[in-house]
């Protein structure tokens, strides 16, 4: 584990989640940027902490990131305060706010949201809680799940935040990447009907745009790459996700450091 009180004031973190990425799908399907900055090429596989979107961003923003499969406790990189906790070592950012958006804030970070599933169109009170904890929030329909170059649409705008940031400043800045939350037939399928064969092409279509992203990252960053939950396709008869199947729990997970340009 990296120690996390060296990397928070010296380094922007970014955190990424490929909504509905599938752990099986992530260690099959070829997604060349991804490898080339995953240690090892290899994405580590983890359990979500929640089932569906709202439950696994309102759990990560607590600090409680995907947890390693294998049996623990394992310590974690951000916590907020709470005496007894088994998961928060001396190499742990100790947060003393709610969550890590305002922690992170409190120490001088602008926050800044890239948003994509509903849960962040601020088109309704709850698709509003989750995007409402940063101070810089950003949803429109091009970055959500009914549009085919959605991807191209968040990092567009990421790159914008990126540019525009102050040198002075610390940015902590999360994109939720909508393409792979259905529907994703647009990707090669047929019409209408989702596949593991188009969620594997969202895939391969996400990872050709997360390169323009990680090379407008100037300044030493913090990279977490992650899926909130799986999704099924009718494995043992279950369809979607909120609900309790391997397929849903089991998600890909990544961190890494780049050095950036600056």
């Amino acid at each position: 584990m990296h120690n996390m009180n060296s990397v928070v004031g010296t380094h922007d973190i970014v955190l990424i989640t490929i909504d509905t990425l599938r752990y099986d799908i992530a260690t099959t399907t070829p997604t060349p940027v991804l490898a080339s900055h995953l240690p090892g090429g290899q994405w580590e596989a983890r359990h979500a902490p929640g089932n569906f979107t709202y439950a696994s961003h309102l759990a990560m923003f607590a600090g409680f990131l995907p947890t390693p499969t294998t049996p623990g406790p394992h310590p974690r990189l951000f916590a907020g305060r709470f005496s007894g906790s088994e998961t928060t070592t001396p190499e742990t950012w100790v947060f003393d706010s709610p969550d890590l958006v305002s922690g992170l804030a409190s120490v001088g970070y602008h926050t800044v949201c890239v948003g994509g599933v509903g849960f962040f169109n601020k088109q309704s009170p709850i698709g509003s809680v989750l995007p409402g904890m940063f101070a810089e929030s950003h949803w429109e329909p091009s970055f959500g799940v009914t549009s085919p170059t959605s991807t191209r649409a968040q990092v567009d705008l990421a790159r914008s935040v990126l540019a525009s940031v102050a040198p002075s400043k610390r940015l902590f800045l999360f994109m939720n990447v909508s393409a792979l939350h259905q529907p994703n037939w647009f990707y090669g399928g047929t019409p209408k009907q989702d596949t593991l064969t188009t969620h594997a092409a969202a895939l391969r279509y996400v990872d050709t745009e997360l390169k323009a992203l990680f090379e407008a990252l100037w300044r030493p960053s913090f990279v977490i790459v992650c899926s909130d939950h799986g999704t099924a396709y009718g494995e043992d008869g279950y369809w979607g996700h909120r609900l309790a199947h391997e397929t849903v729990w089991t998600v890909p997970y990544g961190e890494f450091f780049l050095e950036g340009t600056a």
